[in-house]
């Protein structure tokens, strides 16, 4: 009677979980759907699965249109900078504070948390007045400028969870041994800390791919631009031809989709990021 509990109960959890998850695949598979459609033709009224046949020559057409090519260089590019910039200084900004005393450590949490609850519009005008004093609007620097103060207070506040876990005497014996910070953070933090690393990493290049305000304000070559931005210049091109703009955002999603599956076992983490404030 017991096994046949369980095993009802299992099989309601997957039907439940397979149900939440065609509901999370349902838009992206639309998307992928109304990218195949014929050029030109206008948004389905009911659901269509399946043009007939499938127009695969629209991305083709899409890079013809716009250089999609040199935008999603560029945003290669900017997100391969930005990635390991952020995972060094999000890493030592963390590992400096789970050393402190804890009450330099809460302020600095505080501090962390405070500064995590300040909107980004308020940072637009601030931010653009000290680049352009800078000289660095209209590059690639400006984009990548939030990444040497780690992106992100959020990034720093899970590595500061993941290193706060660590056993304080093994920190101890790797001093007695005649380590110093740097090398206590490479060769021992930093390696027990490869789940957090996993997720900043994938949330950095998930937040400077699909960027578009930042390109948008500091941006003003065309040959500079980003994917986002390119796809606001296909919109731009023709305005109702749904299917080019679709095949341009399922090429825009592609590579997050591919990162996600590949190191989706990283985030199967059993504890809150809420235990950022424990010991």
């Amino acid at each position: 009677m017991r096994s046949r509990r369980r095993l009802y109960r299992a099989a309601g959890f997957h039907l439940l979980a397979a149900a939440v998850a065609l509901a999370f695949l349902a838009p992206g598979l639309w998307v992928l759907a109304a990218s195949l459609r014929l050029p030109g033709t206008p948004p389905p009224r009911t659901i269509e699965w399946l043009s007939d046949p499938p127009a695969w020559s629209n991305y083709a057409r899409v890079f013809a249109l716009v250089p999609l090519g040199r935008y999603l260089a560029n945003s290669l590019l900017v997100a391969a900078v930005a990635v390991p910039l952020t995972l060094v200084v999000a890493s030592w900004a963390a590992f400096a504070m789970a050393q402190l005393p804890a009450r330099a450590r809460y302020a600095l949490l505080a501090l962390a948390v405070f500064l995590r609850m300040v909107p980004i519009p308020a940072l637009w005008l601030t931010r653009f007045l000290v680049l352009s004093e800078l000289r660095l609007i209209d590059s690639f620097a400006a984009l990548l400028a939030p990444a040497w103060m780690g992106s992100s207070p959020f990034f720093v506040l899970i590595y500061y969870w993941s290193f706060r876990r660590m056993p304080p005497a093994l920190v101890e014996a790797a001093r007695l041994e005649g380590l110093g910070p740097v090398a206590i953070w490479a060769r021992i933090a930093m390696p027990l800390a490869r789940p957090a690393t996993v997720a900043v990493g994938v949330l950095t290049f998930v937040q400077y791919w699909s960027d578009f305000i930042s390109p948008l304000l500091y941006l003003k070559s065309e040959e500079r631009y980003t994917l986002a931005v390119g796809l606001r210049v296909l919109q731009q091109l023709d305005v109702t031809n749904w299917p080019l703009l679709m095949a341009g955002v399922v090429i825009m999603a592609l590579p997050v989709v591919v990162l996600f599956a590949f190191v989706q076992r990283a985030f199967w983490v059993g504890e809150k990021i809420g235990g950022v404030y424990g010991n």
